[in-house]
């Protein structure tokens, strides 16, 4: 069967955890609070890592054009050009 809708990509929230050193976690709680001096609206820092590590993945033209060639590489579809970040409710 064919449809023009392609296949939904896998949408299941994962969680990962990392540790920071004590100089990324302080730049991390200054981005949050200039966060909410710009927006008027408190984020945290667990809540703004997500966007801030795809607007950084999705501006690497090198690691786009690389990561194109790797999953040819391993004949996987392309990547998708930009990923879609899931929020929780709140």
């Amino acid at each position: 069967m064919s449809l023009k809708l392609e296949k939904l990509p896998d949408r299941d929230p994962v969680k990962i955890t990392f540790t920071a050193n004590p100089e990324l976690k302080s730049a991390l709680n200054d981005y949050a609070e200039l966060y909410s001096c710009a927006y008027g609206q408190k984020e945290s820092v667990t809540d703004l890592i997500p966007f801030m590590l795809d607007t950084f993945m999705n501006a690497d033209q090198g690691f786009k054009r690389s990561r194109k060639q790797l999953h040819e590489a391993r004949a996987l579809p392309p990547p998708r050009q930009s990923s879609t970040i899931q929020t929780k409710e709140k």
